[in-house]
């Protein structure tokens, strides 16, 4: 099983329109083949300047690697991510047994 996590800062303000309509738009990475327990966070440690994440999971690399390359999850990142994110952190993790 892999964890794929990102933390992230968006470049809209807080509560803003721009602000939902992403977090709205990236739903539909939960609909990519593989993904599994998507979820939507809201950051609440003052401990870092990201304010979302990211959390899903993959049963292996072949669904990860599935995932990465999936038309929507590429359109994404292109359309939106890279314009609409300010700054990142991606964390990938296996169990350790």
């Amino acid at each position: 099983m892999i964890r794929h996590t990102v933390a992230f800062r968006l470049r809209h303000p807080a509560g803003s329109e721009q602000e939902r309509d992403f977090l709205h738009a990236a739903l539909a990475l939960a609909d990519i083949p593989g993904v599994q327990r998507f979820e939507q966070l809201r950051q609440t440690s003052p401990k870092n300047e990201f304010t979302f994440g990211f959390s899903m999971e993959f049963a292996d690399q072949t669904a990860y690697d599935g995932y990465n390359e999936h038309p929507v999850h590429v359109a994404f990142v292109a359309e939106r991510w890279a314009g609409e994110v300010e700054d990142f952190l991606e964390l990938d993790y296996e169990p350790l047994a």
